[in-house]
């Protein structure tokens, strides 16, 4: 994938900067959430490829995530964005520091999906 484009979601009065990607050889899908007067505290849900569990390529697009078992996210949708936001927020994961907090994605994709941990 090429740069990943920058978007804004507002949720009570507080702007925050989105964007998705994937990279390799890894094969990982991520979305990474900052709010705007923080830039550099970022939090970076990283979803893996692997047993049960399905990253961007065919014959899925780019930002989608699934569960073999059930559930199916696109990380495209500001929907489902501001659902893993809140999701995160209420289990403590939002960065307080200074640089990227990577967290697995999964938990919390079975959280808002319903699917088993594959």
């Amino acid at each position: 994938m090429g740069r990943a484009r920058v978007r804004r979601l507002t949720v009570d009065g507080q702007v925050w900067l989105w964007n998705v990607g994937h990279t390799h050889p890894e094969c990982r899908t991520y979305l990474t959430l900052r709010r705007v007067e923080a830039r550099h505290s970022a939090l970076r849900l990283v979803f893996r490829g692997g047993p049960g569990r399905i990253v961007a390529g065919f014959p899925m697009g780019a930002g989608e995530v699934a569960a073999v078992d059930g559930g199916h996210l696109n990380l495209h949708e500001p929907g489902v964005v501001r659902r893993f936001l809140d999701l995160a927020a209420a289990r403590g994961l939002l960065p307080v520091a200074h640089g990227a907090r990577e967290v697995d994605g999964w938990p919390l994709f079975d959280a808002l999906t319903g699917a088993g941990s594959g």
